[in-house]
């Protein structure tokens, strides 16, 4: 069972107040789909490790539709950006939520890749994403003995991650995207991913949208250097 939380409108009406309104002019200003709205906010909130949130933010999120797969696929994507303190953290509390609404566990799998194959399809959907160019670059970049880690980011994070069911590939790079805003410290992987969003169809307007709606939950200081990399990257037009 979850513990349960103060009520923040009895002991801080003000503050509540005041995100209550910043969260309205966020949904006047950026329209996002409900969907995508979910996914990457509970990415969001994985990262920054916010368990109060991420309680509440899952609980809205299934009520909204968000099925249980799309819930584990978003806190599987974490894995290899957060890494697995806060990752794993955020799998106990959605576990935990799950069971409480009768959710039989372990869900469907959702994995395509073998033991066998998932070097070969994880360097695959990389260099589809990345680009090849920018993929061969980083392994030719890499001293012989830090070459493991090349390995590992097409095996592991690309392989092992992003050939899973439950959602789309767009889809999971705006959840990446909202993770590595969040986590904070990581620009040029926020920009290598803004970059990739865009490789994979996710357009200026929608990264914006993305990013406004992150705003409450990650500040302003990692939203800005975020909108920096897209403004780089992606200009408005004139």
């Amino acid at each position: 069972m979850t513990a349960p939380s103060r009520d923040l409108a009895a002991t801080d009406p003000e503050v509540v107040a005041i995100l209550e309104g910043l969260r309205a002019d966020v949904r006047r200003d950026a329209p996002l789909d409900a969907r995508t709205g979910h996914l990457v906010r509970l990415a969001a909130l994985v990262a920054t490790g916010g368990r109060r949130m991420f309680r509440e933010a899952l609980g809205g999120a299934l009520a909204d539709g968000i099925t249980p797969v799309e819930v584990k696929e978003v806190v599987y994507q974490a894995v290899p950006y957060v890494g697995t303190g806060r990752a794993l953290d955020a799998l106990d509390l959605a576990n935990d939520i799950l069971a409480d609404r009768g959710v039989q566990l372990p869900l469907r799998a959702q994995a395509t890749v073998s033991p066998e194959s998932r070097a070969a399809d994880g360097l695959a959907v990389q260099k589809e994403i990345v680009g090849g160019d920018t993929v061969d670059a980083m392994y030719g970049g890499a001293p012989a003995d830090e070459q493991h880690v090349q390995r590992y980011l097409s095996a592991h994070c690309f392989g092992d991650h992003y050939t899973r069911g439950g959602i789309d590939v767009p889809a999971r790079e705006l959840v990446t995207l909202a993770l590595l805003v969040a986590l904070g410290g990581a620009d040029p992987q926020v920009a290598g991913h803004v970059r990739a969003n865009l490789r994979v169809g996710n357009d200026r307007g929608t990264l914006i949208a993305v990013l406004t709606h992150l705003l409450p939950d990650v500040g302003y200081p990692r939203t800005l250097n975020a909108l920096r990399a897209l403004d780089e990257l992606a200009p408005a037009p004139s």
